[in-house]
C-alpha cells in the first residue's frame, strides 16, 4: 500500500531530500518561462555543453538555500518544497511580466526599486497593486502556510529542539550574511564572475534562471573592485580641471533631457506640429538620432550616460542602477569636472527628490544645487499628473537669471511632462493614448520655444543640448518601436551663435558622447590625450 503523507514523515531525511529534488525539478522547468522562446534562443549560452552542466550545478546551492529558509521556519519538508517552488515561480512571473512590458528580465538592482514601485505606482504602471492585490497575496501566503502548519507533521527531532532549530537557522542564513563579509565576499565574487563571465541580464536569466541570475549579479555587484575600474577610466578619459578651458565671457550650458521624447514624424505621423524642434534642427551645430541606453524606461541609465560620458560596459554591473554607487564615479563625471573648474552646477527635476536616489547621487556627482518637486508649486488635482514643461521652463529661466554674469553655469534639466501613462483626463477630452501623447509633445514644443527665445536674449554665450531619454512606452502605437532612437540637438544661443551658420546634416550619436561633443563645439574642452 502506498505511504500516506503522515507515514512519509517517518523517513524525514529521505522525505526532505526528495522534496528538495522535487523543488529543483519544478524550478528548472518553470525558470525557462522567464523569457519568450525566441529570446531564450537569442541569448543561449555560447560556452558549450560542459558549461551548461556547470550552470545547472551552480543553481543547486541557490535553490538549496531558499529551501533551507522555508524549512528552518517550519521543519516541514512538504511546506519547504511548496514555499521554494512558489518563491521561484513568483520571481519568474515577475521577470516575464517585466520583459513583456519593457523587454528586460528582472535584474538584481530592481530589488532596490521595490519600495519605489509601491510608492510611485503610476510612474511604474503598477496601479493594479491595489487593496485587492494585497488581500489575495496575504491570503495565499498566510492561508497556505497555515494549512501546511496545521496538516503537515513536523520533522523536528524530539530531543534538543533548540539546538536543531538554531542549527537550521544558521544553515539557512549564514551563507547570505557572509556575503557581506569582505574576505568571503571577494572570494565568492571572483568565483561567480568566472562562472557568469559577461554580465548580461538576458543571457544570465537563460543560464541560471531569474533568481539565480539576480543572486549571481548581486554577488558580483558586492564584490566588484570599483576603485580599479575608476582608475582605468581616469587614465582613459583624462579630462580633469585643467582640461576645461575658461572663456572670456562666462558661458551657460543648459542640458534638457526631455522625458519620453521622440519625433513621431519619423514614423509617418504627419498630424503633429513641432515648430521649435524644426527650428533647433536648422540652428544646431550637431543634431540627429540618439542611441538608447534602454528602450522605454529607466531614465537614470541614459541620464547617467550623458552626465558621466561613460559607456555602460565601462561601469560593469553598476550599469543597471549607477546611482547606487554614484560616489565611485564622482571624479570622472562631467558635473564634478565642471564644478572643480569653477562652474556653478544645478540639477533641476520636477519629481520626488528621493526617486532613483537622486537626492544622494547628484550632490556626489558634482551638483551644488538641486531643485526638485518640492521647489515647484504643483497640485496634481489641478495642474495634472506631472509638472508641465511650461512650468519647468519658467523655473529654469528664473534660475539662469540668478547666475552672476561673471560665472559659468551648467544646468541639467530632466523633464517629466511627457511621461506616461497617457490616460483620459490628461489632455482635455482626448481618450486615445497616441493622441494624448502627441498633444503633450506639442505642449512641450511650445515650452521649448519659450526657453530658446528667452535664452537667446541673455548677454552671454549659451549652449543648449536637447534630447529624448528613451522612446515612450506607447504600446498602442508600436511594441516595440520600429526605431527606438530618439532625437538630439546641440544648439548655440545668444552670444554663442555664429554669424554665418548653415544647417548641418544629421549625425547619429551616443548619449555618453553628447557633452564631449558640446564642449568640442563650444571650444571649452581639449582632449588631454592628444
Amino acid at each position: 500500500m502506498a505511504l500516506l503523507p503522515f507515514e512519509l514523515h517517518d523517513y524525514p531525511v529521505a522525505l526532505t531530500l526528495g522534496c528538495y529534488l522535487l523543488s529543483c525539478g519544478v524550478v528548472f522547468f518553470t525558470d525557462r518561462f522567464a523569457l519568450p522562446k525566441r529570446e531564450r534562443r537569442k541569448n543561449a549560452s555560447p560556452y558549450g555543453r560542459n558549461q551548461d552542466i556547470v550552470d545547472i550545478l551552480a543553481r543547486l546551492p541557490v535553490i538549496a538555500l531558499v529551501f533551507a529558509g522555508f524549512f528552518a521556519i517550519s521543519w516541514r519538508p512538504l511546506y519547504a518544497a511548496a514555499g521554494t517552488m512558489s518563491f521561484f515561480i513568483i520571481f519568474t512571473g515577475i521577470s516575464r511580466a517585466k520583459f513583456k512590458f519593457i523587454r528586460e528580465p528582472l535584474v538584481f538592482s530592481d530589488i532596490a526599486l521595490v519600495a519605489d514601485v509601491f510608492k510611485y505606482k503610476t510612474i511604474f504602471y503598477a496601479t493594479s497593486l491595489n487593496i485587492v492585490f494585497w488581500i489575495v497575496a496575504f491570503l495565499y501566503v498566510f492561508g497556505v502556510s497555515g494549512l501546511y502548519m496545521y496538516f503537515e507533521p513536523t520533522v523536528l527531532p524530539a530531543n534538543d529542539k533548540s539546538f536543531w532549530v538554531a542549527l537550521m537557522v544558521a544553515v539557512a542564513s549564514l551563507p547570505w550574511i557572509s556575503l557581506f563579509y569582505g574576505p568571503v565576499n571577494r572570494a565568492t565574487a571572483t568565483l561567480v564572475q568566472r562562472l557568469v563571465r559577461k554580465v548580461n541580464a538576458k543571457m544570465s536569466t537563460v543560464r541560471f534562471g531569474t533568481f539565480g541570475s539576480v543572486v549571481f549579479h548581486f554577488i558580483i555587484w558586492l564584490g566588484v573592485k570599483r576603485e580599479k575600474i575608476v582608475a582605468e577610466l581616469s587614465v582613459r578619459l583624462r579630462a580633469a580641471v585643467h582640461d576645461l578651458i575658461g572663456h572670456e565671457e562666462a558661458p551657460l550650458i543648459v542640458v534638457w533631457q526631455s522625458e519620453s521624447f521622440i519625433d513621431m514624424r519619423h514614423f509617418g505621423v504627419d498630424t503633429i506640429k513641432l515648430p521649435a524642434i524644426d527650428r533647433l534642427r536648422q540652428q544646431a551645430v550637431q543634431w540627429g538620432r540618439l542611441s538608447n541606453v534602454f528602450e522605454g524606461g529607466y531614465t537614470l541609465r541614459t541620464e547617467f550616460a550623458v552626465l558621466s560620458g561613460l559607456v555602460p560596459d565601462d561601469i560593469h554591473v553598476d550599469a543597471s542602477y549607477p546611482y547606487l554607487r554614484a560616489a565611485h564615479y564622482a571624479d570622472v563625471v562631467w558635473p564634478g569636472k565642471l564644478k572643480r573648474a569653477g562652474w556653478r552646477t544645478h540639477f533641476i527635476h520636477p519629481y520626488d527628490r528621493t526617486f532613483f536616489l537622486r537626492h544622494k547621487a547628484m550632490p556626489v556627482l558634482g551638483f551644488e544645487k538641486l531643485s526638485m518637486l518640492d521647489a515647484f508649486d504643483h497640485d496634481p488635482s489641478q495642474d495634472g499628473l506631472y509638472v508641465s514643461d511650461a512650468a519647468l521652463t519658467a523655473r529654469v529661466l528664473e534660475e539662469t537669471q540668478k547666475l552672476p554674469e561673471d560665472e559659468s553655469g551648467f544646468f541639467f534639466v530632466a523633464s517629466m511632462a511627457n511621461h506616461g501613462p497617457w490616460e483620459p483626463g490628461r489632455v482635455e477630452t482626448l481618450t486615445n493614448p497616441v493622441d494624448i501623447y502627441l498633444a503633450i509633445l506639442e505642449q512641450s514644443d511650445a515650452a521649448l520655444k519659450k526657453l530658446v527665445d528667452s535664452l537667446n536674449r541673455l548677454d552671454r554665450p549659451i549652449w543648449l543640448v536637447f534630447y529624448g531619454d528613451h522612446a515612450p512606452l506607447l504600446k498602442s502605437f508600436a511594441d516595440p518601436f520600429p526605431d527606438p532612437r530618439t532625437d538630439y540637438f546641440i544648439v548655440p544661443l545668444a552670444k554663442a551663435r555664429p554669424a554665418n551658420h548653415r544647417p548641418k546634416p544629421p549625425q547619429d550619436e551616443d548619449p555618453w558622447n553628447l557633452l564631449r561633443a558640446l564642449l568640442r563645439h563650444a571650444d571649452l574642452h581639449k582632449d588631454a590625450l592628444q
